[in-house]
């Protein structure tokens, strides 16, 4: 079967099956006819035919650190809701927070048959940089800011910055801070410059703070860093973490010391996780719209990729305060 039995037998021109598989427009009439014949016939156009034709693979590149985490599951069913929609396929890198193993991912995508590439950033190199600017194909930037690409990235230092102040609202006067490798421009240095920042704004000197940093994302980290804080810091009374694992972590580091949350001390996270949900006590966190990031990067890549000529955006989310 080809393209000219399926106009035939749902009665429409050769030009609007075409559309239909390529998600032109026609009408809904028509769309109805010819999904009616395909669904009978089984049919399936040729890839290798539609690749001839439109110059594309509809396959697009997605580079993530890992995939157990809320955050970015979240960022790939965003990407995933706008692919769909548009015939286009996934493929799927995943680094295990190897920032080497994205550069070489970012360098196969380039020599494969793919029309596009999003990068959900954690860490940026000269590697990297210097792999970007070899790219053949658009990229998309997800988490991250990356100047001279088009990104899609949160406000984290504003989000840390106001949870920070809200805490010393509430009257608490020594205050930790547990964070992640500076490397990691968003969730390492911007939230650990939004919560320093408001310290000073609210008078706070270093004497009445204590900074740790975590090792990796997890848990167990949380709960190391916040093992170290209270051997040095006993007289905590809140602790400010870069993510909601973290936060998670350092309750349970906190609880095995017999520490009331949040009575003694008030602990607060970043991602509005399950997590915090299940913790048991009251976190306070911070509710990103990860889906949200996905779907407009998707939606970016796909612009580009019809018209690489187009000016590049910067998209900067917002954040809204949650009490668990």
């Amino acid at each position: 079967m080809n393209i000219s039995d399926i106009a035939k037998l749902a009665g429409v021109s050769n030009a609007a099956v075409s559309r239909y598989f390529n998600n032109g427009y026609i009408s809904s009439e028509k769309r109805e006819r010819i999904e009616k014949v395909v669904k009978e016939t089984g049919y399936r156009p040729s890839v290798q035919a539609q690749m001839l034709r439109t110059k594309k693979s509809m396959i697009i590149g997605v580079i993530t650190p890992k995939m157990a985490s809320h955050s970015i599951g979240s960022v790939v069913e965003g990407i995933l809701s706008v692919l769909n929609e548009t015939g286009y396929h996934m493929l799927l890198a995943v680094t295990q927070n190897d920032y080497k193993k994205e550069v070489e991912y970012l360098k196969a995508f380039n020599d494969a048959q793919v029309d596009g590439v999003i990068l959900v950033g954690t860490v940026f190199t000269k590697e990297h940089k210097s792999a970007m600017k070899k790219m053949r194909i658009p990229v998309v930037v997800v988490g991250q800011k990356f100047p001279g690409y088009a990104c899609v990235y949160h406000n984290d230092y504003g989000a840390i910055h106001d949870m920070t102040k809200k805490v010393v609202a509430e009257g608490r006067r020594r205050i930790g801070y547990i964070g992640v490798m500076q490397a990691d421009k968003a969730v390492g240095y911007d939230r650990h410059e939004g919560f320093l920042d408001a310290l000073k704004e609210a008078g706070l000197k270093q004497e009445n703070m204590y900074i740790e940093t975590a090792d990796s994302f997890t848990m167990e980290a949380g709960f190391d860093a916040a093992e170290e804080i209270y051997r040095n810091y006993s007289q905590l009374d809140a602790l400010i973490c870069a993510t909601d694992e973290i936060a998670v972590g350092a309750m349970k580091a906190l609880l095995a010391h017999n520490i009331k949350v949040p009575e003694d001390v008030l602990i607060t996270g970043v991602g509005d996780s399950s997590l915090t949900d299940i913790a048991g006590h009251r976190i306070y966190t911070i509710h990103y719209s990860y889906e949200d990031s996905g779907s407009l990067g998707a939606k970016m890549l796909l612009t580009l990729i019809n018209d690489n000529s187009i000016p590049l955006e910067e998209v900067k989310l917002g954040y809204n305060l949650v009490i668990r």
